[in-house]
């Protein structure tokens, strides 16, 4: 019997899909979260998961996404051989149109990333389309879909090699971890794709992260299986590391790992790895030709009672008379909480930077003595200020470091961590790297209190801003010494783990 899936159901669907989870956290990884929490003994590492808690039900009640970076869409579909699409258009445009839908919906309006002539001229498409779209036709009359929205910071540190058939999978994830940083956002999860080839190994690591943590009812029953014993076995590793929530030292750095495998060449052992970030965003829905289907909402009071508030240690920061004396003064581990104007600025804005210098042109912003936080907000909607605006991957602006400093500039907010150049310039200008929590833009947006393009307004979300901002929560991730958290704190936590001392610790 042939079953009509309608275009309209397809593309409302994909439309509530991609609203649903741009605010609501998959309840797995919640409660997965919420444990980590209860056991973390990192203080820095704890402060991190509680604002990853807290921003995720004020997205909750609020209905505005998790993370500034409302991502990249993907989309598996496996299509019952008994539907016919009932479309003048391809599956992709029908898809498409969901995903626009969704990104333009004036109440919760997205963020639009994706950039059309990627190696050249870069020009966003408005709508955050096309997503990318994997389609299998399998036994059946109905239309099961999943849809993601994922983020750039996690995506950027995919990983993928040709193994050796008698290579090990877990050194390789033990040497590729501590590589990829914390750009991705960690607390999340880690998906892997074995065997195929290398375009398939890097299917099935993202597919594989379209499934439920239950690490802790695997690990309570048992592995059953050999997947299920490396599950296990990389979980403990890499968790062993040390590099805790933000890479700032702990027991939690994934919830889970995900694996999937394929037939592959006798010759081969391609192996593929995907982190997914603390905005972990996917759901799921099936179409059977009687309507389109819209997800139920989760309960509010199935978040953990978590809520987070300034901590009572931080040091106060006067952003509009800070002086070099006082960013001296910090030290790697300190948190502070910043009070007045500071500028925004990223990829885009950077290279307008070095470009007009190099053609001696004058600068829109005096950046002498002041702040930039790297960040591309969302737009506000209502009455906000600013819309969802956490930090972006700062490693990106590593390039820029030397020249921005060169400018005057005290100090730079983002999130992850610095690459040695950037350290080394940092130091040799005594100055310092401030890190904001990835997975908490909503939270983070609440501390912005003022907001005005002060240059570059073409570049639209990576124009330049100038925030007023009131108690607004960092870490000083590089000190003026060039001392740097990212890499000091997951050696004193790898070695309390190996050592057994971690329960000695104050939770």
């Amino acid at each position: 019997m042939t079953v009509t899936i309608s275009e309209a159901d397809i593309v409302e669907s994909v439309a509530d899909a991609l609203q649903y989870i741009s605010y609501f956290h998959p309840m797995d990884y919640i409660r997965a979260l919420g444990e980590a929490y209860k056991v973390e003994r990192g203080p820095a590492a704890k402060d991190a998961i509680a604002q990853i808690l807290t921003n995720s039900r004020m997205c909750a009640e609020g209905h505005r996404p998790i993370c500034q970076d409302t991502g990249i869409v993907t989309v598996f579909v496996k299509w019952g051989q008994q539907c016919v699409l009932d479309s003048a258009r391809s599956l992709q445009n029908v898809i498409d149109e969901g995903v626009r839908r969704a990104y333009l919906y004036p109440e919760n309006k997205l963020r639009a990333s994706i950039l059309a002539d990627p190696a050249f001229t870069r020009v966003n498409t408005k709508d955050n389309t096309p997503c990318v779209l994997s389609v299998e036709m399998v036994p059946g009359s109905q239309v099961h879909i999943d849809v993601a929205a994922k983020g750039g910071g996690s995506e950027n540190k995919s990983k993928f090699k040709m193994l050796n058939p008698n290579d090990s999978i877990v050194d390789w994830v033990l040497e590729m971890v501590p590589q990829m940083g914390a750009g991705w956002c960690p607390p999340g999860m880690l998906g892997i794709g074995i065997g195929g080839t290398a375009e398939k190994a890097m299917s099935l690591a993202k597919e594989s992260l379209m499934g439920s943590i239950d690490m802790a009812q695997l690990k309570q029953r048992g592995a059953k299986t050999d997947i299920e014993t490396l599950r296990v076995e990389i979980f403990d590793r890499v968790n062993a590391l040390g590099i805790g929530a933000q890479g700032l030292g702990g027991l939690a750095t994934i919830l889970d790992v995900k694996i999937i495998d394929y037939p592959t060449h006798a010759a081969s052992k391609p192996v593929a790895m995907i982190p997914n970030c603390a905005a972990t965003r996917h759901a799921h829905f099936t179409l059977d030709g009687s309507g389109p289907r819209f997800l139920e909402a989760p309960k509010l009071d199935e978040w953990p009672d978590v809520h987070w508030t300034p901590d009572a240690s931080a040091i106060r920061v006067d952003l509009d008379k800070l002086t070099p004396e006082v960013v001296q003064s910090w030290k790697q581990g300190d948190r502070l909480l910043l009070n007045g104007k500071m500028l925004t600025g990223r990829d885009a804005a950077h290279k307008r930077i070095m470009d007009m210098l190099g053609n001696g042109e004058a600068l829109p912003v005096e950046f002498a003595d002041r702040v930039i936080y790297y960040v591309g907000p969302v737009d506000p909607v209502g009455e906000e200020i600013v819309g969802p605006a956490g930090p972006t991957t700062a490693t990106r602006m590593d390039g820029f470091m030397d020249m921005m400093l060169e400018l005057g500039l005290l100090a730079c907010v983002g999130k992850a961590e610095r690459g040695a150049a950037a350290t080394a310039a940092i130091a040799k200008h005594k100055s310092a790297y401030l890190m904001a929590v990835g997975g908490a833009a909503y939270l983070v947006a609440r501390a912005i209190k003022g907001s005005k393009v002060v240059g570059f307004a073409d570049l639209g979300m990576e124009a330049i801003y100038e925030f007023e901002v009131s108690d607004f929560p960092v870490t000083v991730a590089v000190d003026s010494a060039g001392n740097n958290v990212h890499q000091l704190a997951p050696q004193i936590w790898k070695k309390k783990i190996a050592e057994g001392r971690v329960l000695a610790e104050t939770p």
